[in-house]
């Protein structure tokens, strides 16, 4: 049957290697997921910023590289890993849900009528969950493809958007979260999940 051909949509990879049937993987779509928050402002219920979300970035992780002097050359091996912030973006409801959630946040971390900030991060930080879905949806349970689980959240920045009359865009709140640490779900494994220790025989760089 000519539907047959849809198998041979993806590269050949040669030798051994290849199957004769070997169909394109099914990628995973950038508008199916969602975003949840715990122990975010004050009010409840949190829901409102998960129903809001326009857009939530994955996490990016940079390890940061030791460089070695040596004899004629240099040689780099990795060092400390650090999570850049990741952006959220929600779009401002006119019930001032969003807003309001946001600004309990920033004043957990810091109260701006009476200029004093909190004693400790364990004051005002909270968890964010960032969870890649099927596409099920109602009495259909929606599987979760991918989960990013991101601890010790704080605002690092809040940008209320701008309003202009020649958009027809609805108003947006955009955060900045820095966090400690990530965690990665996916089946199998992702960061986070152990993987055994490899110890070359010859300890070297």
């Amino acid at each position: 049957m000519a539907v047959s051909s849809l198998t041979r949509f993806t590269v050949p990879l040669g030798g051994n290697q290849s199957a004769t049937t070997q169909g394109l993987l099914m990628p995973k779509l950038q508008f199916r997921f969602r975003g949840l928050f715990e122990n975010f402002g004050v009010s409840n219920p949190k829901t409102e910023l998960t129903k809001q979300i326009v857009s939530f970035a994955r996490p990016n992780l940079e390890m940061t590289p030791v460089e070695i002097p040596v004899y004629n050359s240099k040689v780099y091996i990795a060092g400390r890993p650090t999570w850049q912030t990741t952006n959220v973006v929600f779009r401002d409801d006119a019930g001032g849900n969003v807003s309001r959630l946001v600004g309990e946040q920033l004043q957990k971390q810091f109260d701006f009528m009476e200029q004093a900030s909190a004693s400790s991060g364990i004051d005002y930080k909270f968890i964010s969950k960032f969870e890649v879905l099927d596409g099920a949806n109602g009495a259909i349970e929606p599987v979760v493809l991918e989960t990013w689980e991101l601890y010790g959240c704080f605002l690092s920045s809040v940008n209320w958007g701008e309003a202009s009359y020649g958009s027809n865009e609805p108003m947006t709140i955009t955060i900045s979260l820095r966090f400690d640490n990530a965690l990665q779900t996916t089946n199998p494994g992702g960061v986070g999940n152990p993987v055994p220790r490899q110890n070359g025989t010859v300890i070297t760089g």
